[in-house]
Formats: C-alpha cells, sequence, structure tokens
C-alpha cells in the first residue's frame, strides 16, 4: 500500500500522538530517562495502515494495543530523529497537532544535544511535556 503524504498528515492530524514519557531510573544520570514516542492507534480491521505507516516511515513496530485497537510505534533517537521528524518538518500537520510535534521536536532536538541528561535540561523537558499534556487533554477530554 502507497500513501501519500498529505493522506498520512491528514490521518495523523485526527489519529496520531506525539508522546513524551519522563520515567523514574535510577541507573541515569538525573535520576529519569526521557522516553519520546510516535504513536498511531487503530481497530484491527485498519491494521493494514499501521503496517503502511511502518513500511513508509523504515521504523517502529506494529503491536496489539488493547482488546481489538493495535498500534504503529515508532521510538529510538535515530529512528525519530532522521526519519519521523523529517517527514513532518517537510509535510506540516494542519491541525493542532502540529504544536504538538513542535514540542516534540523540541525534546527530540534536546535529547540530541545531551540536555536531557543535565538537571536543567531536565526541567526544561518536563516543562515542554506539560505544556503538551493540555493539549492533548483538550482533545480526549
Amino acid at each position: 500500500m502507497n500513501l501519500d503524504p498529505q493522506w498520512i498528515v491528514g490521518f495523523v492530524d485526527g489519529e496520531g500522538c506525539f508522546f513524551v514519557g519522563i520515567n523514574r531510573q535510577p541507573t541515569m544520570r538525573v535520576g529519569f530517562q526521557v522516553l519520546p514516542e510516535f504513536v498511531v492507534v487503530q481497530h484491527v480491521r485498519d491494521v493494514q495502515l499501521l503496517h503502511a505507516l511502518k513500511a513508509k516511515f523504515g521504523c517502529g513496530s506494529v503491536v496489539q494495543n488493547h482488546g481489538d485497537r493495535w498500534a504503529y510505534r515508532a521510538r529510538g533517537q535515530a529512528n525519530l530523529m532522521n526519519k519521523i521528524l523529517p517527514f513532518f518538518e517537510k509535510h506540516k500537520l494542519k491541525s493542532r497537532k502540529r504544536q504538538e510535534f513542535e514540542s516534540f521536536r523540541r525534546v527530540i532536538l534536546m535529547i540530541e544535544d545531551k540536555k536531557h541528561l543535565t538537571l536543567e535540561g531536565l526541567e526544561e523537558i518536563r516543562t515542554i511535556v506539560g505544556q503538551m499534556r493540555p493539549l492533548v487533554d483538550k482533545v480526549y477530554h
């Protein structure tokens, strides 16, 4: 299945999520791990779309999410930096999801610069993530 870039933009505007988790991890220098991921969830009947996204981006995995829901998940700094970010920088999202992406992008670039390994950088990332959450909450609640 060949997916047109503008179709992907519209699909992700409606169904995608740019998420950044911050988890306690005592073995990390600052005690926390920053875990960004790009996720699209669909009913099992449309799982072929998730596999097509995986093929298009050349990274990620398609996994059962919950019950009859499946998810395409792209993680890992190299995948996000070299595949996901360039696509959405070139093909701009049209909805409020673009703000979420821009915040996600800032975090990815901070990780690339190793800023997440400092307390100051981690606090800046927490602030960015805190600003992302209201965008998601307003859409889903």
